[in-house]
């Protein structure tokens, strides 16, 4: 247990680094997005990254494995700044099926799809593995290529205030103490950082059953044959059932199982991942890095031992960011919780579209009003740390719905500051026209013949 006593720092002056429009908090996929389309909209944009690279989960933390952007129908509902970053990466380093097979049910295309990640419940989808190396280059160009100022190995640690406003984030780096002032900043740290220094509500209950809890380092391990381990499995399946059951058994993990990559001789493991502990205490976190190395050498041997196609594998990489899904959720103007997209419900701020977690439920609807705080001015949220319900967080938080979500918070805080007005007065109407225009997927959208409809 930490020490409980208190010392006082003395107070000191602050160097003001730099004045801009939109300051975007987090250099992960809803950062990238927002810092992307802030400067696209002609706004004089900071992003600040604890990292030494961009694309956070989905690079640091090797989800490279980009979740379902088509529905169960195979239309694309999620596009816009997704589109803009997959279709910049060279095709060697995506593993996806061609639009022409999005929506198919033909079993062999699903069987060999599905080894893949990219069929479920019987359906080809669009949900992509990256070479996460790529998409950090990919993430960086673009940002440069917009004049967005990139701070790398900048932590922001604390919110300056003016009253209920923020007005800019302190940040300390090898270069010392700094600040930046800035008209509109964007919480997309992921763990909703500089929102609960400023002060907004939050909330951080769970779903004990599912993984949007869980925490853990990933890993890849080189020297593999996927294809010679997708041949076994198909052909011999009672031997792998009874395989993957004694490794079960045997406390492996039964999420401790290989995700293709673009290159047949890279496995990835989104597992084993471990419970009870906190994406915010740093004890816990240092504990979650030991305890998955210990599990990752488990793994390692286990299938260098019993399955074809690892004989000769290798521990290539491990993330070098944690791979946290859940901490803090934002309280919100709105909450999304499952009855609004179980039973279809449109909002009139709907700033984006996610597909349902499965065939049951209809196209989701995301509205602005879930990344704008209570009782906070000058702030958004946009990424995992939204205002919604634990069961809706465990997709809305995925790589493609932070790109849908730091989009939108960006056009919003632009057309705020364009319009001389308070973000969460911003013209709602105005948002979603522009989000249209930049290729955003949302439910009709008046004027528009391109609306998606029910």
């Amino acid at each position: 247990m930490a020490d409980q006593r208190m010392i006082t720092e003395p107070s000191r002056q602050v160097p003001v680094f730099r004045t801009c429009d939109v300051l975007v908090v987090g250099g992960g996929p809803a950062g990238t997005a927002a810092a992307a389309t802030a400067a696209r909209m002609g706004a004089d944009t900071v992003v600040l990254e604890r990292y030494g690279h961009l694309g956070g989960m989905s690079t640091g933390g090797f989800v490279v494995y980009i979740e379902r952007m088509t529905d169960w129908e195979g239309r694309q509902v999620i596009a816009g700044m997704a589109d803009e970053i997959l279709d910049r990466l060279p095709r060697e380093d995506v593993l996806g099926p061609p639009d022409e097979l999005w929506g198919s049910r033909d079993p062999e295309l699903v069987e060999y799809w599905g080894d893949r990640s990219n069929a479920h419940h019987g359906v080809v989808t669009w949900s992509p593995t990256v070479d996460p190396e790529s998409l950090k280059i990919v993430s960086s160009n673009l940002l440069r290529e917009r004049g967005v100022k990139q701070l790398l190995h900048s932590w922001a640690v604390a919110p300056i205030m003016d009253g209920n406003e923020v007005k800019g984030v302190i940040f300390e780096s090898k270069s010392g103490r700094q600040a930046i002032l800035a008209d509109v900043v964007i919480d997309a740290t992921g763990d909703g950082d500089i929102f609960a220094m400023a002060g907004a509500p939050f909330e951080g209950d769970i779903e004990s059953d599912d993984i949007h809890h869980k925490i853990n380092v990933a890993f890849m391990l080189g020297g593999v044959d996927m294809q010679r381990f997708y041949d076994f499995r198909r052909e011999d399946s009672e031997e792998f059932r009874q395989i993957m059951n004694q490794g079960f058994d045997g406390g492996l993990g039964s999420d401790a199982v290989p995700h293709a990559m673009p290159r047949n001789d890279v496995a990835l493991f989104m597992g084993p991942r471990l419970s009870g502990y906190s994406a915010t205490d740093v004890e816990d976190l240092t504990q979650v890095e030991i305890e998955s190395r210990d599990r990752m050498q488990e793994v390692l041997k286990f299938y260098k031992d019993n399955l074809p196609g690892f004989d000769k594998a290798w521990l290539l990489s491990t993330a070098p960011q944690m791979g946290t899904r859940h901490s803090r959720r934002l309280v919100g103007v709105k909450k999304v919780v499952r009855e609004d997209w179980t039973q279809g419900k449109l909002h009139d701020d709907e700033i984006g579209v996610s597909p349902p977690p499965n065939p049951r439920s209809p196209n989701v609807s995301i509205p602005l009003g879930s990344m704008l705080p209570i009782g906070v001015d000058g702030l958004m949220a946009a990424g995992r740390n939204l205002a919604c319900d634990p069961a809706t967080h465990s997709f809305l938080r995925l790589v493609p719905q932070c790109w849908v979500m730091g989009q939108a918070a960006a056009v919003a805080a632009t057309t705020a500051i364009n319009a001389g007005v308070a973000v969460r007065d911003v013209d709602t109407a105005e948002v979603r026209s522009q989000l249209a225009r930049q290729g955003v997927v949302l439910h009709q959208q008046a004027g528009s013949p391109d609306g998606l409809t029910m």
